[in-house]
This record gives structure tokens, sequence and C-alpha cells, in this order.
């Protein structure tokens, strides 16, 4: 089972966190800097800690240079990851 998660980043931000959608893309705030692949690394560690997977199930589809990424997660479906990403914001917000 694998799904495809749609991205919109804003890089740079005082932490790592979903901030709502963007269409149909999810958008991310990134602490880590679009530097050097920074910025993708942090994307990766965030949704494999928020889906329960290994980084290395995760491959960014297109958009690796660029602010809208389109990822594909391995060992997750549509439904569980944006449960996942919507308990995740419950407990963001709740810090």
């Amino acid at each position: 089972m694998k799904t495809r998660l749609a991205l919109k980043i804003n890089a740079g931000a005082k932490r790592t966190q979903f901030a709502g959608r963007h269409g149909d893309a999810w958008k991310l705030r990134v602490a880590a800097p679009p530097v050097d692949g920074k910025a993708n690394a942090a994307i990766l560690k965030f949704i494999a800690q928020i889906a329960g997977v290994r980084a290395s199930e995760i491959t960014i589809i297109s958009g690796q240079t660029s602010s809208t990424k389109l990822l594909e997660i391995e060992g997750i479906d549509a439904d569980s990851m944006n449960r996942a990403i919507l308990m995740s914001n419950e407990e963001s917000h709740a810090t």
C-alpha cells in the first residue's frame, strides 16, 4: 500500500508543522532552510514521523528544488495519511 501526498512548502519557518490546505496540497512549514537539501531532508524526516514509516520509504516524485512537492509514501494509505496529518495539527496546536 502506498499513497501520494502533494505539499506546498514554506521553508525557514519557526518550526515544522502543517498549516492547512492550499488547493489540493497540504501546506507545510519547515524549520530547515532551503539550502543544500536541508529542507527536503527535514520534510522526509517529519513526514516519516507523522506517517509512522521510515524516511527511506518516502520518495520525492516531483519538486526536488521547488516549493511544490509530490511525495510517494510506502506503507500507508491516503485516508490514514490524512488522519495522521490532522492529528499532528491537533497536537501542535495543543502545545
